[in-house]
C-alpha cells in the first residue's frame, strides 16, 4: 500500500477542497466514538495522524476486502503503520500497537483492479488484541484521549514557533508550493497543526510513529520543532552547497556538478566516506605489517596527510602511490634459508655440470650461515665468456638456498635514476629498479642478479655504475636510500650476484666491492657431458619428441663440438643439437621414420657441411713450421 503526501490548501473548486478543521471541529473529532473492535488497515512508508487527510492506493487482497466492506458500512477503519516497509504480507507482530481511527472519504476504482481511497484521521487508539486474522485483520482497541491545551501559554509559544519554522521551510524548499505557507498560516487548531506538520516531515516512519505515540501535546510539539530545526539546517547546507558550485555549472556537465556537490557535502562533514574507508584499510594493512620505527613514523605522517586530502586532487594520487609502495615493500619478511648443505650440493650439481669453484663458494656461504645463524650476504661477480651458464647459475643458487630469484638486466642502462628512482616531485615518479625488484621478490633476502654489469653506460643523466657503489657495498647497503622513497632500506641480507663478460669494462671502485669468480670456457669433455645430461633431453622435449624417438651418439656430439661450433660456452652447441632434433621431428611427423639415432656420419644430412677443420696434422707435416698457443674468447687456439 503506497501513499502520496497531501498539502491541504483552499482549493478553488469547493467540491474538491478538503476544509481545514477549526479548534471546535478538532474537539468534536477527538470525541469520536471508537468501536470496541476495528478492522485494521496496514500502512507502509508513512503514519496517519488525527485530522490529516491522506490519499493511499490499496493493492493487497486483504486490504481490498477490508476497504470494500468498510466503505459499504460505517466507513471507519483502524490505520496502523508497518514496522518495515519491505514486508509484503504483514503479521500482527509486524504492525505498531498505536494507530489512528480513520474515515474513508472517497473510494476510486483504478483500471488495474486496485483502489485509491482518501482517508481522514479522527483520533488515536491502542490495539489490545487481534481477534481476527482472515480475511483481514480485526482487533479489539481502546481509544487514547487527546490533551487539548489550547490556552496554555507554553503551547501557544510552541505553536507560533512551529508555524514560523514550517513557513521558512516552505520558502526555502524548491519542491513545495508557496500555497502551503498560506495553508499553514490559516490552521487554527494547535493539535491539527502539529499533526499536519508531523505528517509531512521528511523523517523515517519510526520517528513519525514516535510522534503519534507521544501522549503529551507539549512533548509532541517539542519533537516536531526538533525535526523542523534539522530540516532547516539541511536546507541551508544544501543552499550553501549549490552556491559553492554555482561558478562551475556553466562549463561542466551534470556529472561534474553532482561530484562537486558530493565533494562539498564531504568537506562539510569533515570526512570522505570512500576516502575514509580507503585510509582505514591502509591503516589496518600497516598495523598487520612489521615495519621499522622510522618507516612507521613516515607512514603515519603520509596517512594523516592522505586522510585530509581530497580524493579528486592530484596530491591524493601521489600520496596514495607512495603509501602503497611503503606497504608493498618487504621490510621484515624473510624467506627461511635451506641450510641442508648436501641437498644444496645436489641441486647445484643437478642443474650445472662442472663450475666447481662457484659451487664451492656457495657451499662455504651456507656452512658459515648455518654455524653463525646470521651474516651479511656475499656480493659475487661471475665473469667469463658468453654461454657458460652465468645467468642460469644464479637461478640454481636461489633454488639451492630456497630463496626468491630476481634478475635485473643492466645492459645499455645509462640513467642513474634507474637504480635510485626519481624524486616524488616529478610526475609519474617511481622507485628505482632495485626496490622494484625487491617488491617483486616479496622477501628481504632474495637472490638478486645484476646481469651484464659490464654493459653499463653513462651520459648527461648520470652514471649508473656510481649508483651501484652503495648497493654493492656491504658497509653501506644496510641503509640504501632511494630518491623516491627517501627512507633507509636494508639490502644487507640480499645475495647480489653480478655477471660480466669483460672485467676491464667494470670501473675499479665497483669491481673492488665484488668477489670475483671466474667461469672459464668448457673443455670438449665437459661439453660432451653437458650435452648428454642437459642439452639433448631439453631439445628432445622442446621439439615434441619422446625419449625413445630421438638419440644422438657421443661421436656425433664430438663432431658437432669440433666441426660445427667454435665457442667457450654451449649456446651454439644447444642450437645445433636443436637443429638435428628438428630434422628428426620432421621425419617422424611425415611418417618417414618412427625414431632415429643420429651418428656422426649422418650429421651432414641435418646440418650440412662442416664449418671448422683442424689443421694440426697438415701443418705439422711441413718442415720449419713451429706450433704455438693463443688465447681467444672462445677458449684458445693453436698457432702455426
Amino acid at each position: 500500500m503506497t501513499y502520496e503526501p497531501l498539502w491541504l490548501t483552499q482549493d478553488e473548486d469547493p467540491e474538491q477542497s478538503i476544509p481545514l478543521p477549526t479548534p471546535d471541529e478538532e474537539k468534536e473529532m477527538s470525541r469520536t466514538e471508537v468501536p470496541d473492535a476495528l478492522p485494521i488497515l496496514a500502512l507502509r512508508n508513512t503514519v496517519l495522524f488525527p485530522g490529516v487527510v491522506l490519499p493511499i492506493t490499496v493493492g493487497r487482497d486483504a486490504s481490498l476486502n477490508l476497504v470494500k466492506e468498510a466503505f459499504a458500512g460505517d466507513r471507519l477503519v483502524g490505520v496502523v503503520a508497518q514496522r518495515s516497509s519491505e514486508v509484503e504480507d504483514p503479521e500482527p507482530g509486524d504492525l505498531y500497537e498505536i494507530g489512528t481511527v480513520a474515515t474513508i472519504l472517497k473510494l476510486i476504482k483504478m483500471p488495474d483492479g486496485s483502489k485509491s481511497i482518501v482517508i481522514q484521521g479522527k483520533r488515536r487508539f491502542r490495539i489490545e488484541e487481534y481477534i481476527e486474522i482472515e480475511p483481514y485483520f480485526k482487533a479489539r482497541v481502546s481509544a487514547i484521549d487527546e490533551q487539548l491545551e489550547v490556552d496554555d501559554i507554553e503551547l501557544t509559544a510552541r505553536i507560533r514557533s512551529i508555524k514560523e519554522l514550517a513557513i521558512q521551510i516552505v520558502h526555502m524548499s524548491p519542491n513545495l508550493p508557496s500555497e502551503a505557507a498560506f495553508a499553514i498560516q490559516n490552521i487554527e487548531s494547535p493539535t491539527f497543526l502539529i499533526h499536519f506538520i508531523a505528517s509531512n516531515l521528511q523523517v523515517e516512519v519510526e520517528d513519525k510513529q514516535k510522534l503519534l505515540a507521544t501522549i503529551s501535546l507539549i512533548e509532541r510539539a517539542d519533537q516536531v520543532m526538533d525535526h523542523l530545526d534539522h530540516e532547516i539546517q539541511v536546507l541551508q547546507l544544501s543552499e550553501e552547497i549549490r552556491s559553492r558550485v554555482k561558478t562551475d555549472v556553466d562549463r561542466q556537465q551534470r556529472e561534474y556538478l553532482l561530484r562537486q556537490q558530493m565533494k562539498a557535502i564531504q568537506d562539510e562533514l569533515g570526512e570522505s566516506e570512500a576516502s575514509a574507508t580507503e585510509v582505514a584499510g591502509l591503516r589496518e594493512k600497516a598495523e598487520k605489517k612489521e615495519l621499522p620505527e622510522h618507516v612507521t613514523k613516515a607512514l603515519d605522517k603520509e596517512l594523516e596527510k592522505l586522510s585530509r586530502s581530497n580524493p579528486a586532487s592530484p596530491d591524493y594520487a601521489v600520496t596514495r602511490n607512495y603509501v602503497d609502495w611503503i606497504l608493498d615493500l618487504p621490510w621484515s619478511e624473510f624467506s627461511e634459508d635451506q641450510l641442508d648443505i648436501s641437498r644444496s650440493e645436489d641441486i647445484l650439481n643437478e642443474d650445472h655440470f662442472g663450475l666447481d669453484q662457484v659451487k664451492k663458494r656457495i657451499v662455504e656461504y651456507l656452512a658459515v650461515l648455518k654455524l653463525k645463524g646470521d651474516m651479511k650476504a656475499p656480493i659475487l661477480c661471475f665473469h667469463g665468456p658468453p654461454g657458460v651458464g652465468k645467468t642460469s647459475l644464479g637461478k640454481s643458487i636461489a633454488r639451492a638456498l630456497d630463496r626468491q630469484f630476481v634478475r635485473m638486466s643492466l645492459g645499455g642502462m645509462r640513467d642513474e635514476a634507474e637504480i635510485r628512482g626519481h624524486r616524488r616531485t616529478y610526475v609519474g615518479a617511481l622507485p628505482g629498479r632495485i626496490l622494484q625488484g625487491m617488491k617483486r621478490a616479496g622477501t628481504a633476502n632474495p637472490v638478486f642478479m645484476l646481469d651484464e654489469v659490464d654493459k653499463l653506460g653513462a651520459d648527461f643523466r648520470g652514471d649508473p655504475s656510481s649508483a651501484l657503489l652503495e648497493v654493492l657495498d656491504p658497509e653501506q647497503n644496510h641503509t640504501f636510500n632511494d630518491h623516491y622513497l627517501e627512507l633507509d632500506y636494508d639490502l644487507s641480507r640480499v645475495l647480489f650476484i653480478a655477471t660480466a663478460n669483460y672485467l676491464d669494462r667494470i670501473p675499479n671502485p665497483l669491481r673492488d666491492r665484488m668477489e670475483m669468480i671466474e667461469i672459464t670456457g668448457y673443455t670438449q669433455e665437459e661439453k660432451l657431458e653437458i650435452a648428454r645430461q642437459y642439452l639433448v633431453p631439453r631439445q628432445t622435449t622442446e621439439n615434441g619428441l619422446k625419449d625413445d624417438q630421438f638419440a644422438i651418439t657421443d661421436g656425433a656430439i664430438r663432431e658437432i663440438i669440433d666441426g660445427y661450433t667454435r665457442e667457450s660456452g654451449v649456446r651454439q652447441l644447444e642450437r645445433t643439437i636443436g637443429s638435428v632434433a628438428r630434422g628428426v621431428a620432421k621425419n617422424v611427423a611425415v611418417g618417414k621414420t618412427k625414431s632415429a639415432e643420429v651418428t656422426e656420419n649422418e650429421l651432414e644430412d641435418y646440418l650440412g657441411a662442416k664449418k671448422y677443420f683442424s689443421e694440426v696434422a697438415l701443418r705439422t707435416q711441413v718442415p720449419g713450421v713451429a706450433t704455438g698457443l693463443a688465447w681467444t674468447p672462445v677458449g684458445g687456439d693453436i698457432l702455426f
